[in-house]
């Protein structure tokens, strides 16, 4: 398995902007469908955007369309996650995730990833 580490997080006004990273070691990224999850207290873990294998079909939940933007560099291993117009209900751990099976098209399914990283705090204040 690849392993993530995710970082980027912090406390933000509403209305500023974030840029998540999200680097990976021990196989290439190229072979992975990549996805962005969140999850909020008390809730589950929701779908937020996802990208093919070699940047291809950029997804995201309709909460989050027009505000966030999915990217990846492959040559650096890393996928980011530019988050703009924040909101206090995208308060939120933000997970990258890996997807080996379907690396062209991202699942918008936690099912569909098979890597997870640990995590980074995105707190938004009102």
């Amino acid at each position: 398995q690849v392993q993530l580490v995710e970082s980027g997080g912090g406390l933000v006004q509403a209305g500023g902007s974030l840029r998540l990273s999200c680097a990976a070691s021990g196989r290439t990224l190229s072979n992975y469908a990549m996805g962005w999850f969140r999850q909020a207290p008390g809730k589950e873990r929701e779908f937020v955007a996802g990208i093919g294998w070699n940047g291809a079909f950029p997804t995201y939940a309709d909460s989050v369309k027009g505000r966030f933007t999915i990217s990846r560099d492959n040559a650096k291993n890393t996928v980011y996650l530019q988050i703009n117009s924040l909101k206090p209900e995208d308060t939120a751990v933000y997970y990258c995730a890996a997807a080996s099976v379907r690396p062209l098209i991202p699942a918008r399914s936690r099912d569909g990833y098979d890597s997870w990283g640990q995590g980074t705090q995105v707190t938004v204040s009102s």
